[in-house]
């Protein structure tokens, strides 16, 4: 076939090009017929935008869900090793939003609210004897806090059915944060798969822009993990890539330390946690270490 009849074009567009030239000139105008025909058949509205003038500048001090910890409505991961007690700093987190009261029995919630959580490792029972416990030792009375625990069996954010139920217990609710713990019991896709894995995040930053809520996933990093922290996440890049803050806990001797990583604003020193009890067994809560807080040239890249 003549491939100037092919494209529609006269042959006196083609005549001074060579075949090859010629060629390749026929399929981009085919494309370009294509695209065209397309865009005439689709029926859906376009995407709305704006003049970027238009949007409204940022607060020159944005907002924090937990001052210094975790920015209000962000995504992110407490990203730990086992047996490093991530739940237990997760549910300090959400009680102290939940109730108003200091993190860590220092950081200051700045945008309390409910709190909705899924525990998928801890029964019912332990999830409640956990934040009695912080409670106790903050004499604070448990039936105040705005602390709501989905209690199905399962959640999978893999599958449509849950998906949905999730996004509409967040619309019940209106939590200011969701935790959801650990990331591993709630799908049963291939960490490493990247495909599978970027398409669970995209849904959950989906529901955060939808309802404004602070996403907050507890998953694993590998025990040997080298380089930045991020970087020692189990399983796909995405999990990195996703956030705009991460809380990574490390054991050191008898403590804990706790790094910080935000997006788009600095983050503070280490901190050195204890987990402690009362001399009967009761009120366990993580509290700061003053003493061995780190210095503050340390890094978040030296403390892998």
């Amino acid at each position: 076939m003549d491939p100037a009849a092919d494209c529609g074009r006269g042959c006196a567009h083609h005549g001074a090009l060579s075949t090859r030239e010629n060629d390749q000139e026929c399929r981009r105008q085919r494309a370009r017929d294509r695209c065209q025909g397309q865009a005439t058949a689709v029926s859906a509205p376009p995407l709305p935008t704006t003049h970027i003038a238009e949007i409204a500048p940022s607060a020159a001090d944005e907002p924090w869900l937990v001052r210094s910890l975790w920015p209000a409505s962000a995504v992110g991961l407490i990203g730990v090793p086992p047996k490093c007690a991530k739940t237990w700093l997760a549910l300090d987190l959400a009680l102290s939003v939940a109730s108003n009261t200091p993190c860590l029995g220092t950081l200051t919630v700045e945008s309390p609210g409910p709190v909705l959580i899924y525990l998928a490792e801890d029964s019912l029972q332990s999830a409640r004897a956990r934040v009695d416990g912080i409670s106790r030792h903050r004499g604070l009375d448990l039936r105040r806090a705005d602390l709501h625990l989905i209690t199905s069996p399962s959640l999978r954010l893999d599958q449509e059915f849950d998906k949905q139920r999730l996004a509409a217990t967040v619309a019940a609710i209106r939590p200011r944060l969701l935790l959801l713990d650990p990331f591993v019991r709630l799908h049963r896709s291939d960490e490493n798969d990247s495909g599978a894995i970027s398409a669970i995040l995209a849904d959950l930053r989906t529901l955060q822009r939808t309802f404004d809520v602070a996403v907050l996933l507890v998953h694993h990093s590998r025990k040997n993990g080298r380089g930045p922290q991020g970087y020692a996440l189990r399983g796909s890049g995405d999990l990195y890539a996703w956030g705009d803050a991460y809380a990574y806990l490390s054991r050191r001797d008898s403590s804990f330390k706790l790094s910080l990583e935000h997006r788009s604003r600095p983050a503070i020193d280490p901190l050195a946690l204890r987990l402690v009890s009362r001399s009967d067994g009761s009120a366990t809560h993580l509290e700061i270490d003053g003493d061995k807080c780190q210095s503050p040239a340390a890094s978040l890249e030296s403390l892998a």
